[in-house]
């Protein structure tokens, strides 16, 4: 089942909107290439967690 904006996994609850929505963008990826929806979602999770800290929100200065 895709995610999108407000309809996404529990376990994607606390993080920030930044990063919920890398996570769900991943898994909806992953979903379609076949993953187990589990599997997928512990996958986006890491991959989101690390796009953020490697892409700092520099939004603070716009």
């Amino acid at each position: 089942m895709p995610w999108r904006k407000g309809d996404y996994p529990e376990s994607l609850k606390n993080f920030s909107p930044r990063v919920r929505d890398k996570a769900v963008e991943i898994a909806n990826a992953l979903l379609k290439d076949g993953y187990e929806e589990g599997r997928a979602i512990a996958i986006a999770t890491s991959q989101a967690k690390e796009w953020a800290h490697n892409h700092p929100d520099d939004s603070y200065g716009r």
